[in-house]
C-alpha cells in the first residue's frame, strides 16, 4: 500500500485529537475494505437492520444521564 499523507491535528495542549488525510487517499483506504462511498447516503436502510437487536428496559435518555452522573 502507498504510503498515506497525514496531518496531525492537536489540542490547546499539544495532544493530538484528529487525523487529517487527502480526500484521495480516503478514497483508496474505502475501496481497499470494500466500503462503498456516498456522499450525503441515507443510512436509514442499515439502521433499519439493527432495529429491535436491543430493548431496554428505561428510557435511553434517563439512562445517559445516570450514567453520566456517575462520573467523577
Amino acid at each position: 500500500m502507498a504510503p498515506i499523507r497525514k496531518h496531525i491535528v492537536t489540542d490547546e495542549n499539544s495532544r493530538p485529537v484528529a487525523v487529517q488525510i487527502d480526500y484521495a487517499d480516503w478514497m483508496r483506504i474505502e475501496r481497499l475494505l470494500g466500503q462503498s462511498v456516498v456522499d450525503g447516503a441515507d443510512n436509514s436502510e442499515a439502521l433499519n437492520k439493527l432495529r429491535g437487536t436491543i430493548t431496554l428496559k428505561e428510557d435511553p435518555l434517563d439512562l445517559q444521564r445516570r450514567w453520566r452522573d456517575e462520573w467523577p
